[in-house]
Parts: structure tokens; C-alpha cells; sequence
């Protein structure tokens, strides 16, 4: 017995051996390859400090590195290394002030101007690939998701009762719509005649819809025809929608007198539930019928009416309009704000585009109003020629600026709810015109 066990402890002990050395060699292998990866290296404290101050931004904006990339991986100027950001992110400051203290547009304009001022840090590659901003763009802006899900809370926010009840302010609508195909030509006609710039006729198409002063439309039709210029396109597009109270009004009284500005318009007909129910299925058949390339635009425009109109998915409409849309708001201007970077923004093509683009805005703007005059001329109820600045499919920004600029002459004069026809109509007016450019040219 002794023996058995005798031999079963040495047993034991001879594993027990065995475990022992393959866990000192396990360690022995751990410990050599930790050594083997470590990669730093003890350096002097003013080498420490040297290199810390050589990844300071001032250093980067002092002394430039000749070989920085933007966030597309192509060479920069050292201008744009510099001085470009410098412009840039007081140009950001400038976008801040306008947002807070004028109170343009903040939701748009802060998130914009706040992508702007992190896409000009240097060195951070914020805006880059692998930055969040590059992140957010991608996922959002460059496949037209961001832009889908905007419209969808617009149309929950809107009420097409005013352009119901009075359906003629509907041509209104579809005279702002002039500025696009106007500066279309215009885009061509400066490519053709100059030698500074030249714009093929998809990239013209897509700067042309900047009139609309619709940031959705704008993505989506830049993504469709000119990707290339998503970037531009959407921050000058974004820009003026942010700027309507800034550039509408010199144009508005410019083109009115004392007396129109002072025309009261007549109280709006009630409109039943089953009309509103209707008229978003009716215009998403027509655009199905005649012009499916504007369908994912209006059909998510108008599915977000549908579901405030139908009364029965609150929850639903209440996301739409409120944490849904916010949340994308957020997004969508930071990405935008992203395409601010300097090398981006301060070129030739870029500042042409914002030229292109406040000419849209403007002739879209006098278009309406003019129309606007053009109907009084006919009998019937007044228009006041003010409400035709609302074609453009700002919503409700330049609903709002119509109001305003009628209520200095009239404190008395609500033009709000007359407005409001005419800015959706623009809305669906933009959408429109977005899908003819598009089935024509792509």
C-alpha cells in the first residue's frame, strides 16, 4: 500500500513539475514579447517640450507642416494651412453672432458654423474620414438619408390649409421656382463665356436649385448630379436659407409701394379634415404619374403630413416633429458645416456658387413678388404682393419675414397664415423642379 501511494505522489510531483515550467516559459514569452512591442524611448525634458510645442495648433498655423493633407487626402496650400483656417473660423465667429445676438435662424446656423470652426482646427483631421464630422456626413449627407428625414418632419409641421383655401397663392409658389431655372442658364452662360469657370450642365443644375433656398432639395439634387460639389451646394444652400431676413426685404420693398405693402387680404375658408387627408395622396399620384424622380422628396413630405393629418399616430407625428427632426438638425448642420474647411470653401468654384446662389435666391424672390402684381392686376380679392417673397421654400422662415416686413407698415395687417400658402406651395414647387432637372440630366 505504501508503495501504490508512494508512487502516486510521484506522480504528482512530476506534473506538478511539468505545469510549473510551461507557466515559467508562458510568462517568459508574455514578458519578452511586451518588450519587443515597447516602442518609447526616454528623451530629454527639453526634447519633450520641444515636441509638445510642435503639436500646438499656433505652431500649425505659424508653420505649416508641407505635408498635411485635407480631409479628401489631397495636397493644401499653405495658405488654406494658415491664413485660410484663420478667415475661416472668424468667418464661424461672424456666423455665431448672426445666430445669437440676431437671432437668424439658430438652429440651422449655430450647429453649421460650430461644424465649421471644428473643421478648421488643424491637425485634429476632425473633418476627415475618420473624424466624426467625416463620420456624420457620410452616414447622412452623401447618401440624401439626412435630407429624406428633414422633409418627412417638415411635413408633419406643415398645414396645407392656407394654400387650400386659397389655392391661387399657389402660382406664387411656382413663380419663386423662376430663380432655379433662370440662374441655370446663367450658371451655363458664365461657363461658356468665361474662361475662370466651367460647370457641366448636371453641376449647373444642381447650383441653380440653391433659389428654392431649400437645404433638402439642394443635397439631394447635388447628390444626384454633382457630388462633387455636395459640399458647397449645401452650405451656401443652408447659408441663405439662414439669411432670408437679411436679404428678402430690400427686395421686397424695392419692388412694392406704400399701398400694396398696406393690402389687407381677406379671412382664409375653413378647410375639412377630409381635404387635408386628401390632397398629400393626391399630389404623391401626380408626382408618381408625371415625375417619379421627385417622389422620395415629396413622398417623404408628404407622408409626414399624412400621419399629422390621419389624427391617430400622435406619438408618431409628435417624434417627427419634434426629437426626430431636431436630432437630424443637429446632424445635418454639423455635416454641413464640415464642407466649411478652408481649402473647400475659399476657391474659385465655392465662391461662385454663393454668387450663383444669392442670385437664385434674389430673382426667386422678386419673381414671386412680381407675380404677386401681376395678379392684383385681374379681378377678384387683393393679394399683398409681400406674401409672394414666401414662394421660396424657407418654411416658415420667409412666411415669417412676409409678416414682419408687412407689420411695419401696418401693425395691424397679420400676413402669417396668407404667407404660409405660398412657402409650401415653394416647397413642393422646389421638389418639383428638383425632379425635372434631374430626369433631364442625369
Amino acid at each position: 500500500m505504501k508503495i501504490v501511494i508512494l508512487k502516486f505522489l510521484t506522480l504528482l510531483m512530476f506534473f506538478g513539475a511539468v505545469n510549473l515550467y510551461a507557466n515559467t516559459q508562458e510568462t517568459a514569452t508574455v514578458e519578452n514579447s511586451t518588450y519587443k512591442e515597447e516602442t518609447y524611448k526616454s528623451k530629454p525634458f527639453s526634447e519633450m517640450m520641444s515636441g509638445f510645442l510642435a503639436s500646438t495648433g499656433i505652431n500649425a498655423f505659424l508653420n505649416p507642416d508641407p505635408n498635411e493633407m485635407n480631409a479628401h487626402g489631397e495636397w493644401m496650400s499653405d495658405f488654406h494651412k494658415s491664413w485660410g483656417r484663420l478667415i475661416m473660423i472668424l468667418v464661424t465667429f461672424l456666423l455665431f453672432y448672426l445666430a445669437i445676438k440676431k437671432g437668424f435662424e439658430p438652429l440651422l446656423l449655430l450647429p453649421i458654423a460650430f461644424g465649421g470652426l471644428l473643421a478648421n482646427i488643424p491637425v485634429a483631421n476632425i473633418a476627415g474620414e475618420h473624424g466624426f464630422l467625416g463620420v456624420i456626413y457620410n452616414m447622412g449627407l452623401a447618401n440624401e438619408m439626412f435630407p429624406i428625414i428633414i422633409f418627412m418632419g417638415v411635413g408633419a409641421m406643415t398645414d396645407f390649409g392656407p394654400l387650400l383655401s386659397n389655392p391661387k397663392t399657389a402660382l406664387l409658389g411656382g413663380a419663386a421656382q423662376f430663380g432655379i431655372f433662370g440662374t441655370l442658364v446663367g450658371a451655363v452662360a458664365l461657363s461658356q463665356y468665361t474662361d475662370i469657370f466651367n460647370f457641366t450642365i448636371q453641376q449647373a443644375s444642381a447650383i441653380s436649385i440653391i433659389g428654392g433656398a431649400d437645404g433638402p432639395t439642394s443635397i439631394f439634387i447635388a447628390t444626384k448630379l454633382a457630388p462633387e460639389l455636395l459640399g458647397a451646394i449645401a452650405v451656401a444652400s443652408y447659408s441663405y436659407m439662414a439669411m432670408v431676413p437679411i436679404i428678402q426685404p430690400p427686395i421686397m420693398k424695392a419692388l412694392t409701394n406704400d399701398a400694396e405693402r398696406r393690402i389687407k387680404m381677406t379671412t382664409l375658408r375653413h378647410v375639412s379634415r377630409l381635404e387635408k387627408l386628401v390632397f398629400p395622396i393626391m399630389v404623391l399620384s401626380l408626382a408618381i404619374l408625371i415625375l417619379p424622380e421627385s417622389t422620395p422628396l415629396i413622398g417623404a413630405f408628404m407622408f409626414g403630413n399624412f400621419l399629422k393629418e390621419s389624427g391617430v399616430v400622435e406619438r408618431l407625428n409628435d417624434t417627427l416633429q419634434n426629437s426626430l427632426i431636431n436630432t437630424v438638425t443637429i446632424f445635418l448642420g454639423l455635416g454641413v458645416g464640415s464642407k466649411l474647411a478652408a481649402d473647400q470653401f475659399l476657391v474659385a468654384d465655392t465662391l461662385a456658387i454663393l454668387a450663383l446662389g444669392v442670385v437664385a435666391f434674389s430673382v426667386g424672390t422678386a419673381a414671386g413678388v412680381i407675380m404677386a402684381k401681376i395678379m392684383n392686376l385681374f379681378p377678384g380679392n387683393k393679394i399683398n404682393p409681400l406674401i409672394g417673397s414666401a414662394g421660396v421654400s424657407a418654411v416658415p422662415m420667409a412666411a415669417r419675414v412676409s409678416n414682419k416686413v408687412g407689420m411695419e407698415y401696418d401693425r395691424s395687417n397679420m400676413l402669417l397664415m396668407h404667407a404660409m400658402g405660398p412657402n409650401v406651395a415653394g416647397v413642393i414647387g422646389s421638389a418639383v423642379a428638383a425632379g425635372v432637372l434631374i430626369s433631364l440630366f442625369q
